[in-house]
């Protein structure tokens, strides 16, 4: 497994990174309840083996269920072998207002404490925003509050997560965050255009969806009707399997992994078999030039429509 550092963080992590959603709630393609999920003791078996792999490099939340409990269950003895990394809890209430600056910090204390607590540390390596947008960016008491953590030593870089490419670029501007954590894929790769400005700022930045929820695998066939040119979109990547892309994860994979930038990809796993494929993809060959080229052509014509939330709440992932 190779490792990579993560911008000016200091830290070295695996080019993989094991994404704990999956093993905290019912998350993705064909998981409706607890009853499709791991139990805890499967769950850190799982993490066992990861780490035993080479996989250095973990990703939770606050808002991730039973994540961050299992996660401090299975490193507890371990924690000089990994790089962890947590989210704050949401700070948008159920009208969408942010709290008043004076309560902000509280309220990222406090949700790091929780944290701190499940994951059974003292510190952790990044603590991140779960989502950053432009007036969460704008929020100077919150990247205050981040970067007196941070000067605690309680947090050892500050990160955040991302969903449009306007938001990527305003964290790399603002120069608070060390690290940004943000949608890259084969069909959509509007970020790519952040990532010049990233490596000029020292700023880590770690692809998430880039399997689109399993979409980009075996399981992105038989779609809803509604998703059928997404469909035919997906198969055409067929075209450039071969040699050391066997098949569409790894291809998509790999693909993520070939752009310097980028130190390294999450992902979501919750099955032995996940781990395993994952961990087939490391260390093999970055794409060549020519195939980069190509594969860099072939993105979704529409990327506006490519919004996986949306596509749960209509009901076509089932």
């Amino acid at each position: 497994m190779r490792r990579k550092a993560l911008g000016r963080t200091g830290l070295e992590v695996s080019e993989i990174a094991f994404g704990g959603v999956e093993i905290g709630v019912p998350y993705g393609i064909g998981v409706r309840s607890h009853a499709d999920m791991l139990s805890e003791r499967e769950a850190i078996a799982l993490l066992h083996e990861a780490l035993e792999k080479g996989i250095n490099f973990y990703d939770t939340a606050r808002l991730y269920g039973k994540s961050e409990t299992i996660m401090g269950k299975a490193f507890a003895s371990k924690r000089k072998d990994i790089v962890l990394a947590t989210k704050c809890r949401h700070f948008r209430d159920s009208s969408g207002a942010l709290p008043p600056d004076h309560a902000l910090k509280n309220f990222i204390q406090n949700s790091l404490k929780e944290s701190l607590h499940e994951l059974q540390t003292d510190f952790v390596d990044i603590y991140m925003l779960h989502y950053a947008d432009l007036e969460i960016l704008g929020n100077e008491a919150i990247a205050d509050a981040f970067q007196d953590l941070k000067k605690q030593g309680v947090i050892r870089a500050t990160g955040v997560s991302t969903y449009l490419a306007s938001e990527t670029a305003s964290a790399i501007a603002r120069g608070h965050w060390d690290v940004i954590q943000l949608p890259f894929n084969l069909m959509d790769q509007r970020h790519a255009a952040c990532f010049g400005d990233a490596g000029k700022s020292g700023v880590g930045i770690v692809a998430r969806s880039v399997l689109m929820k399993g979409l980009l695998s075996d399981r992105g066939k038989g779609l809803h009707p509604a998703l059928a040119d997404v469909e035919r979109h997906i198969a055409g990547y067929h075209s450039l399997l071969g040699g050391s892309f066997s098949d569409l994860p790894t291809l998509a994979t790999r693909f993520a992994l070939s752009f310097e930038g980028i130190a390294s990809v999450l992902v979501g796993i919750d099955k032995p078999e996940y781990l395993y494929q994952a961990l087939a993809t490391a260390g093999g060959p970055d794409m060549d030039h020519q195939t980069l080229q190509t594969a860099s052509r072939m993105a979704y014509p529409n990327p506006e429509f490519l919004d996986l939330p949306h596509w749960d709440r209509e009901g076509w992932l089932r």
